[in-house]
């Protein structure tokens, strides 16, 4: 026991005490910040940890003039990356079909980029994750709820 589980304990308990409206909306708030920060990371080309995505093995210019956009430009927009809080928990998920997309680089699987082409394997491109910064920032808005 380090001690955090005390600690962790008793700040359920508060939270707990706090009304559904107000678990709510801190949760939604939660869930926005997350977002921020790993749209963020992705619009670096960045993990989480802070390494950098493996490049395309395609070159990014095909033909003169034409320059390939940077992986995931889309998929970092609030259309595909949404942030949802309910009064239990704060969630930060991709929607629709680039779910799978998202899935198949964020763990390295196999997948076909094109309707009867091969299949490829990717590399391993994480796009979510929680640091330590990203938890500080969850502890600020929890305090500040309880400031309120």
């Amino acid at each position: 026991m380090n001690g955090l589980e005390t600690f962790d304990a008793r700040l359920n308990a508060l939270i707990v005490n706090l009304s559904p409206t107000t678990r709510r909306e801190m949760a939604r708030t939660i869930a926005k910040r997350l977002r921020a920060t790993q749209q963020q990371n992705i619009k670096r080309q960045q993990a989480p940890d802070g390494t950098s995505f493996k490049p395309r093995k395609a070159p990014a210019r095909k033909k003169k003039g034409w320059i390939k956009r940077e992986m995931f430009a889309k998929l970092r927009t609030a259309k595909y990356m949404k942030a949802k809080g309910t009064a239990d928990d704060a969630v930060v998920e991709f929607t629709g079909n680039v779910q799978r997309m998202a899935r198949v680089h964020h763990y390295g699987l196999r997948d076909r980029p094109a309707r009867g082409g091969k299949e490829v394997r990717y590399e391993v491109r994480p796009l979510f994750g929680l640091l330590e910064k990203d938890l500080v920032i969850i502890d600020e808005i929890i305090l500040q709820n309880f400031k309120e």
